[in-house]
């Protein structure tokens, strides 16, 4: 029902992105999904990749601040309505959505979420059936 997100901190600054991304390559770390979410000062990359304990391992190594964490993840149709549906179940259990991105395949999408309760959030995907997805039903999507 969920995944390992790589969550990295880094400054807002000319070729950081890159390098970072870089590292991950050259230890043919395969990305599935990324966003970028960015102030003026710094930016957090958030990835899901096909390794996420040795790109973890990779970036502390390299001195880069970064974190591995679970988010859900969600399979839906890839329309606004089929999220916003799915979205639905979460808002009337009284669940915030800290961040949400999403990723296509095959007619499909899959969301991101981290809810600010991750136990209530599991409840609402049992008690609606939903489609998730497990860390290694992505290798194979």
């Amino acid at each position: 029902m969920t995944v390992n997100q790589i969550s990295v901190f880094i400054e807002n600054k000319y070729g950081k992105l890159c390098e970072i991304l870089a590292l991950l390559g050259n230890e043919n770390i395969h990305i599935i999904a990324a966003t970028v979410a960015d102030t003026s000062e710094y930016g957090i990359l958030r990835l899901i990749v096909t390794e996420p304990e040795i790109a973890y391992k990779i970036l502390k190594s390299n001195n880069v601040n970064v974190n591995l964490t679970d988010v859900l993840a969600i399979a839906t149709e890839s329309s606004a309505g089929s999220f916003a549906k799915t979205l639905k179940f979460f808002t009337h259990s009284g669940l915030s959505i800290e961040y949400m991105y999403c990723f296509s395949l095959k007619g499909k999408s899959v969301l991101i979420l981290r809810t600010n309760n991750r136990e209530a959030a599991r409840e609402v995907i049992r008690r609606h059936d939903l489609d998730y997805i497990c860390e290694n039903d992505l290798v194979n999507l």
